[in-house]
């Protein structure tokens, strides 16, 4: 499919500035990454529902949902990551333009995707949230049996067994899951953002 070179940017008339206004409180992006298993989508999750109790516009946007509807089309090749990825940032970007805070869980495995992703936020919008977890903890948990089936050869280029990740270097907020509960991981997120005033 080629692509289109007869676009112009059209500028809205209504501003991010005037909906965070509305709104009464910032929008940004919490990216949640982390090995499978390391409690990324129990924790964005939950945070999202206290920030929807506390009457903050949010929104989840979840690896395995959005790979049965915008991302069907992809594949776990190194290429296809990428661009999972970027379609994602493409989309958080939107949500964050719309006003409301937008928590992503995704693996996002490789550092340049991550960085990436971050280069399409102003200062102090994307906000990198690593679930660190041990490895031999995730494939304990082992939610889905993906590790089984990835040790035995059923998964191909599965992050942590025979595909890396790339643990990011400098995350605004680092939570070890094996060590705190869900509960304190959400107090460390909106502590975060109370910090930097967006909620």
């Amino acid at each position: 499919m080629s692509k289109s070179s007869n676009i112009t940017w059209h500028n809205a008339t209504i501003t991010k500035e005037d909906r965070r206004a509305q709104n009464g409180h910032g929008s940004c992006t919490l990216w949640f990454t982390g090995l499978s298993g390391s409690g990324k989508s129990t924790i964005a999750n939950a945070v999202s529902n206290e920030l929807f109790r506390q009457g903050i516009n949010e929104y989840v946007l979840d690896g395995d949902n959005i790979r049965h509807g915008l991302n069907k089309d992809l594949g776990f090749s190194e290429e296809d990551r990428t661009e999972n990825i970027r379609r994602i940032g493409e989309v958080a970007k939107l949500f964050v333009d719309s006003g409301q805070i937008v928590t992503t869980a995704f693996i996002s495995p490789f550092r340049s995707d991550r960085d990436n992703v971050r280069a399409l936020f102003a200062e102090g919008e994307f906000i990198e949230v690593f679930i660190d977890c041990p490895l031999e903890e995730c494939e304990r948990r082992d939610p889905k049996q993906l590790y089984v089936k990835a040790r035995k050869g059923e998964i191909k280029d599965f992050t942590g067994i025979d595909s890396p990740y790339e643990s990011p270097g400098n995350p605004e907020i680092l939570i070890r899951s094996d060590l705190v509960t869900v509960e304190e991981s959400v107090e460390q997120v909106l502590g975060y953002l109370r910090e930097k005033n967006i909620i």
